[in-house]
Order: C-alpha cells, then structure tokens, then sequence
C-alpha cells in the first residue's frame, strides 16, 4: 500500500483508569486505522488518575499531533475511527506531512 514507514499513532491513557470499555474502544480504533493506513502503533501508559484518553499521530520523529480525545465519555469503534481518518485528512493538507498527503485517496475511501 504505502512505501515505508509513514508514520506511527499512539494512545496515551493513565494507569489508574476506571473504564476498561473506554480504553478498549479507543484503542481499538486507534489500533485498525493504523493497521489499514499500514502506521505504527504505540500504547503509552503513565502514572496518574483517571483522565481523558488521548491519540496522536507522528511522524518522522516530530512532534506528536493530537487527534483524538475521549473527553471521559465512552464512544463507539465508528465513531472513533471516523474523528481519526477525518483528523488525519485535515492534516494531509499541511506541507509538514507529506506521508498523509499520499495516504489522501485512502483516507477518502475509508470514511
């Protein structure tokens, strides 16, 4: 599909999470658009309480861009995977990612 690697999508969730379906969700998401886009993709865990659930894209080692955020409400894998792809065309628009810019055309056909 793409040549190399074009970036990578990482979930940044707390340890001390109380939804499981929340995490499950997003992660899933997260974890089937990078799969189809053929992206990395990372879960990052850290100490705190319970806090939004967070997905952001990098690429080229630059400085991640967020994309998603849960805003502590459990949401559907669709709705999830939609707000991503739309995110990720928004951004193929910037001269900065070119990796998403060739991933454009399949970003139209997954939404």
């Amino acid at each position: 599909m793409f040549k190399g690697n074009s970036g990578k999508l990482m979930v940044y969730a707390a340890t001390g999470l109380p939804s499981r379906e929340r995490l499950t969700s997003v992660r899933d998401a997260a974890k089937e658009t990078a799969k189809r886009l053929n992206l990395d993709f990372e879960m990052v865990r850290f100490e705190r309480a319970s806090t939004p659930i967070y997905v952001y894209y990098e690429e080229n080692e630059g400085e991640p861009i967020p994309l998603y955020c849960d805003e502590g409400k459990v949401s559907g894998l669709e709705e999830i995977s939609s707000a991503l792809r739309h995110m990720m065309f928004v951004l193929s628009f910037h001269p900065k990612h070119l990796a998403l810019a060739q991933m454009r055309s399949e970003l139209l056909k997954l939404s």
